[in-house]
């Protein structure tokens, strides 16, 4: 085995959210982390996410900036933006003296013995030991090692566009939206969503208009760009990515399926080539450890977005883990603490997925 680049009692392979808060609940506990990020430091986008503020303090010491009394707010309570959340967690990680975060370190196998866990990164430094954390989302890499019998998460039948747009920059309509939306048109859903603007403003004019468009009519084009490739999601499609007639077709087709102002949000967006493609995967756990090394988040469970519960389940995720694991240490018996974060954890996320399940079946066979 090569000589370790870097190392820490526990290693966390992955750091969006579920990695995040786990590495932050083990810190706090006083244990030493480090951190593996296969992408950059940059910031990232995504949907937006309901959290728990005040559970999410307990767990991982990170308060987010509150919200307006609902009194005066238009934004639904406890719903931030996903880059919001994790530049809060990034930063607070950042800091933490007993957290070592490396970006740009992608991993590529993990190993263990009776002793120690390891992982590998493509450039050759391997960083050990007592156990490995795979945060590493829907296509993880830790996986294969906890369940190689099923190491894949599969393609649910349909694709996510999102994006977000300044309140500002958009025409005023008659009314600004106050709350979730969830809207139908034939095969196509919208979910919109008010989020707090950069200065955390909630009031109308000085917010972000977030939204969710679940599309089941261009699977063929993610499978043609090779981001579903024999039912196994391997990656969105980012704004450069997207083919310039499928913008036209989504600025023509929100125009003609949503009301206002949502098409005009959803439009303002499409005309910045400022959105995401995501194809939806999905992940029922058998397993969720093996030994030293164990998963969490997206990596041990991937549910349809329609849950609304997939940010919830990783914080559960990430406060099990860390209890766990912070017993086995002190014990000398990690996999025997990790085989209990399993038997705890095992149900609830398997109904968990199962239960979106039936959503995306239905959805994705009433556009076929």
């Amino acid at each position: 085995m090569r000589r370790a680049s870097g190392s820490g009692p526990v290693i966390v392979v992955g750091a969006s959210l579920s990695g995040l808060m786990a590495g932050l609940a083990l810190a706090r506990a006083g244990i030493e982390v480090t951190m593996l990020e296969r992408a950059g430091a940059d910031p990232r986008t995504g949907a937006a996410v309901g959290v728990d503020a005040g559970r999410l303090e307990r767990v991982t010491g990170v308060r987010l900036p509150s919200q307006p009394s609902t009194s005066v707010t238009s934004v639904s309570p406890g719903l931030h933006s996903w880059t919001a959340v994790h530049a809060h967690l990034t930063a607070a990680a950042t800091k933490d003296s007993r957290i070592t975060l490396h970006h740009r370190a992608r991993v590529e196998n993990a190993g263990q013995d009776d002793h120690a866990a390891w992982v590998t990164t493509d450039d050759g430094r391997t960083f050990t030991g007592a156990a490995v954390i795979g945060a590493d989302g829907h296509n993880s890499v830790i996986r294969r090692a906890v369940a190689p019998a099923a190491p894949h998460a599969a393609f649910a039948g349909y694709v996510i566009w999102l994006g977000v747009s300044d309140e500002s920059a958009l025409p005023r309509p008659s009314a600004w939206p106050r709350a979730v939306a969830f809207l139908d048109s034939d095969d196509a859903l919208l979910l919109g969503y008010p989020l707090p603007g950069p200065n955390g403003a909630a009031t109308p004019g000085e917010r972000r208009l977030g939204w969710a468009w679940y599309d089941a009519s261009r699977n063929q084009l993610f499978k043609a760009m090779g981001s579903v490739t024999n039912n196994v999601v391997q990656h969105s499609l980012r704004p450069g990515q997207i083919p310039p007639d499928t913008y036209t077709e989504l600025g023509r087709e929100a125009q003609e399926n949503w009301p206002a102002p949502w098409n005009s949000v959803v439009r303002d967006s499409i005309e910045r080539q400022s959105i995401i493609g995501i194809p939806i995967a999905e992940y029922v756990p058998d397993r969720l450890a093996a030994g030293r090394i164990v998963i969490i988040g997206d990596a041990a469970h991937v549910p349809s977005p329609m849950t609304g519960s997939g940010f919830s389940a990783s914080l559960t995720d990430a406060e099990a883990v860390a209890a766990a694991l912070t017993t086995g240490l002190v014990r000398n018996a990690v996999p025997e603490g990790l085989t209990h974060y399993e038997r705890q954890r095992i149900h609830s996320a398997r109904s968990l997925v199962l239960g979106g399940k039936r959503f995306s079946q239905s959805f994705a066979q009433s556009a076929s």
